[in-house]
C-alpha cells in the first residue's frame, strides 16, 4: 500500500466508523510495531510513527553506537560508530541511535497480526463511541426495531448497536415480531468484555413518566412535576403531580383537551388504564386520592409504623380494594404508606374487641382504653411490652409515671392471664378475608368477646387445678 493509499484509508474508516483520525494512526502505528517487533525479535528497541507529510508508517531500529569488530557486533542491537557517523555526524560511543528501516519486508503471518491489531483497535474506538453516546441518553425513550430472540428476550436493532429488552420487562401479553416497531425506556448502560449492553424496559415506571414527559408541554417545562408513579404493567398504574403554577391544573394538563394526552401514552401501553392524582404534602389527603374513586369514611393514621387503618362503607370495600387488590396496592406504593383497609362493620368488631381487651389492665375504663387503641395499641400485651416513652404519647399518661404504671398493669395482666389476653380474637370470616357485616339479630360484638373470653379464663383456671391436684 502506498502512501497516497494508507492516507485515504485513514481517511475513508474514520468517516465510515465516525472514528478520530488519531486513534486509527494510532492502530496503524501499534499494528506496524508488533509486526516489526516479531521480525526483529523481542528485544529489538522499536519505534513506529506515522509521518504526515509523506502518508506513511516511518519505523525506527534503535541500535546502541559501539566501537567494535564487525564480527563481534551484534546488529539486533548494536551499530559500529563509523557506521553510526554517516547517519549521524555527531554519534559517540554509547548513544541510542534511530535507524530507519526504509522497506520493512513483513511475512504473511506478520500482516495478519497487524490486520487483527487494526481491527481490535477500531472495535475498542467504535465501542467507546457508542457507550459516550448512549450513558448520557440513560434515562430517556429510545426506539429500535425488533430483529430476533435469545433466551426469551428481544434483542433490539438501534442502528450503532443492538439493545436488550429482557422477557420480564416486556407488558404481558404483548408479542413483537422481527420487524416491528419498539420504543422503550433505556434503564441502564453496561460496559462489559464484549462492548457495552443496553438494557431496556417497558413496564418501569419512569417509563410511564417519561411518555407523560413527551405528551405533556407542561411537565417538560417543568410547569407540572410527576411526583410518584406506580404501576402493574398491562393493567393499572397511578401518577401522583403537583403544579408550579397554581393558574395550572397538572390533573388537567395531563389528561389533555378531550382526554387526548393520556390516551395516547393508554395506547403506547396497550390499554393500561392510568389514574393521575393531585399530590399533597398531607399523607392522609394523599391517600384519600391514591385510593378513589372510593369514598373514605376515617382514617387512622400510626406514624410509628408509617401505617394507615382505613375505614370505608361495606359498599365501598370493593371498590377500595379493588380487583384482587389491584387499587391499595398501587396507592400504597404511590404514598409509600402500609394501608389497611377495613369495613364499618368489621372496624366496629374489631374496636370493640380491642377496647373490651385493653380494660382488663387495673385503673383503666372505657375511655382510657378507647384512648390507648387510638394510639395503636389493640390488646394488652402490646401495651405490656412498648416502651415507656411511647406510651408517654397516650393521652391520660402523659407522665412517666403514669405511663409505668400502665405498663406494669398490663403485665401483671398477662402474667396472671398468659396468652388469653395477648391477642385480639379473630373471626372466621377475617381468616377467609370477607368483609361482610355481621348477620342481623347476632349478638354484639363486646358480648361475643365477653363470652369467649370467660370461657378461655375457666378453661386456663381448670388446667392449673388440674395440674396442682396432680
Amino acid at each position: 500500500m502506498n502512501a497516497s493509499e494508507l492516507a485515504r484509508v485513514i481517511e475513508s474508516v474514520g468517516k465510515d466508523r465516525g472514528i478520530k483520525k488519531e486513534i486509527i494512526i494510532s492502530a496503524l502505528e501499534q499494528a506496524v510495531l508488533m509486526a516489526a517487533q516479531k521480525k526483529y525479535g523481542a528485544h529489538a528497541v522499536l519505534e513506529a510513527h506515522y509521518n504526515n507529510d509523506s502518508g506513511e508508517i516511518d519505523l525506527f531500529h534503535f541500535k546502541k553506537v559501539v566501537e567494535s569488530e564487525p564480527e563481534m557486533l551484534d546488529d539486533s542491537e548494536e551499530i559500529e560508530l563509523q557506521e553510526a557517523r554517516k547517519l549521524d555526524p555527531e554519534a559517540v560511543v554509547g548513544d541510542e541511535l534511530g535507524v530507519k528501516v526504509e522497506t520493512p519486508d513483513f511475512g504473511r503471518i506478520d500482516a495478519q497480526t497487524a490486520k487483527q491489531v487494526i481491527f481490535q483497535k477500531v472495535r475498542d474506538a467504535e465501542r467507546e463511541i457508542v457507550y459516550n453516546e448512549y450513558i448520557h441518553r440513560k434515562g430517556e425513550i429510545i426506539t429500535g426495531i425488533a430483529r430476533r430472540v435469545e433466551r426469551g428476550n428481544l434483542v433490539i436493532d438501534l442502528g450503532k448497536t443492538d439493545a436488550l429488552l429482557p422477557r420480564q420487562e416486556i407488558i404481558p401479553g404483548e408479542m413483537f415480531k422481527p420487524g416491528d416497531r419498539v420504543q422503550a425506556y433505556l434503564s441502564d448502560v453496561v460496559l462489559t468484555a464484549r462492548g457495552p449492553q443496553l438494557y431496556l424496559t417497558r413496564t418501569s415506571p419512569k417509563y410511564l413518566a417519561k411518555l407523560f414527559e413527551m405528551e405533556v408541554p407542561e411537565i417538560r417545562e417543568a410547569i407540572v412535576e410527576i411526583k410518584h408513579a406506580a404501576r402493574e404493567p398491562g393493567a393499572r398504574s397511578k401518577i401522583a403531580v403537583i403544579s408550579k403554577d397554581r393558574d395550572v391544573d397538572p390533573v388537567g394538563a395531563c389528561v389533555g383537551m378531550k382526554g387526548i394526552r393520556v390516551q395516547n401514552v393508554i395506547q403506547e401501553l396497550k390499554g393500561e388504564k392510568i389514574d393521575i392524582i393531585p399530590w399533597s404534602d398531607n399523607p392522609v389527603i394523599f391517600v384519600r386520592s391514591a385510593l378513589a374513586p372510593a369514598e373514605i369514611s376515617s382514617i387512622r393514621v400510626d406514624e410509628r409504623n408509617r401505617a394507615m387503618e382505613i375505614m370505608v362503607e361495606d359498599d365501598q370495600l370493593s371498590l377500595a380494594i379493588g380487583r384482587k387488590g389491584q387499587n391499595v396496592r398501587l396507592a400504597a406504593q404511590l404514598t409509600g404508606w402500609k394501608l389497611d383497609i377495613i369495613s364499618k362493620t368489621k372496624l366496629q368488631k374489631r374496636t370493640a374487641e380491642a377496647i373490651f381487651n385493653l380494660q382488663h389492665i387495673d385503673g383503666v375504663n372505657e375511655t382510657l382504653a378507647h384512648a390507648i387503641y387510638q394510639a395503636g395499641y389493640l390488646n394488652v400485651r402490646q401495651v405490656a411490652e412498648a416502651t415507656v416513652e411511647n406510651l408517654q404519647k397516650v393521652p391520660g399518661y402523659d407522665s412517666a409515671e403514669a405511663a409505668a404504671a400502665l405498663k406494669q398493669h398490663a403485665a401483671a395482666v398477662v402474667e396472671k392471664a398468659g396468652d388469653i389476653l395477648a391477642i385480639t380474637p379473630v373471626h372466621e370470616d377475617d381468616k377467609k378475608g370477607t368483609f361482610s357485616a355481621a348477620p342481623q339479630g347476632s349478638k354484639d360484638a363486646k358480648t361475643l368477646a365477653e363470652e369467649r373470653l370467660r370461657e378461655m379464663m375457666k378453661q386456663a383456671d381448670g388446667d392449673s387445678g388440674s395440674s396442682k391436684s396432680e
